[in-house]
């Protein structure tokens, strides 16, 4: 008699986590850029922890559902941008992609471990839309201040696991059984805990981090796509006026916006010219 064991994951789709990587580094933010993304996760991370305060697992569901969305959206974006101009993209498309499918195996494992209500699968709903939209425009303004972003994101998660096991070692929360799906996916012990399953993703969160760090840069011109946006918008206002003091007969302004209109392609071209 043959018994067949059926197992959540092929080989080729588990995972390895390197558990003695470093959880504890941090990037400096230098520039305005760095100061930029690095207060904005921590205003993010005020309210989470408001909300959640010390409910670890709600927690970590929570941010795997944001965590799984910037390497879809890189991955995509990337993927579009090799088809445009017919090159490779050293390997990003797919480390991204692994990074998204890595993050939602986190949130799998989570939703195991902690049923979520109804008001957060809508908060989750809410969160995602919001998040996925605005990281959407904020990649294509400049992909390598997105990934300063996630890199201190990822810090975030490391400092929110790290607290994670901190309760698990002092009896805040249980050590239950790992559930099988992370068993399946990191090869871990059939007597594997929470402890050990919480270790593992801390691990990927790390790599992340160092991943998402390194694709970035100090330098982002968020202030030249605003000054962008300025001019676009200014020139457009003064050919509203003109048009609106065109039909009342005002004819004599005309020099005047047009004036106006040629300082603002000039002031665009420069701009354009700082940018490249």
């Amino acid at each position: 008699m043959f018994v067949i064991k059926l197992c959540v994951f092929q080989p080729w789709d588990t995972y390895n986590s390197d558990v003695s990587i470093d959880v504890t580094k941090h990037h400096v933010p230098k520039s305005f850029a760095d100061k930029f993304a690095y207060r904005t996760v921590k205003f993010l991370r005020v309210l989470s922890d408001l909300y959640f305060k010390e409910r670890y697992g709600c927690h970590a569901m929570m941010l795997e559902t944001i965590a799984g969305v910037p390497g879809m959206v890189g991955g995509m974006l990337l993927h579009l941008k090799s088809l445009r101009k017919f090159e490779h993209s050293g390997g990003w498309i797919k480390a991204l992609l692994e990074e998204a499918e890595n993050e939602r195996m986190h949130l799998m494992t989570m939703v195991e471990l902690v049923k979520p209500s109804w008001h957060e699968r809508l908060l989750v709903i809410t969160a995602q839309g919001v998040f996925f939209n605005a990281f959407f425009v904020f990649y294509l303004i400049s992909p390598k201040a997105a990934h300063r972003f996630v890199g201190y994101l990822e810090e975030e998660a490391l400092i929110s696991y790290t607290q994670h096991l901190k309760a698990i070692e002092s009896g805040k929360v249980e050590n239950v059984p790992a559930p099988a799906i992370a068993i399946d996916y990191w090869r871990l012990p059939k007597d594997a805990t929470l402890k050990d399953v919480i270790t593992v993703i801390r691990a990927d969160e790390a790599h992340h981090r160092d991943v998402n760090h390194f694709a970035s840069v100090d330098f982002i011109p968020i202030l030249i796509c605003f000054r962008i946006f300025i001019y676009i918008w200014f020139h457009k206002f003064w050919s509203h006026i003109y048009i609106i003091l065109s039909y009342a007969g005002y004819s004599s302004s005309r020099k005047a916006i047009e004036r106006g209109s040629s300082s603002y392609w000039l002031s665009l071209t420069h701009c354009f010219v700082f940018l490249n």
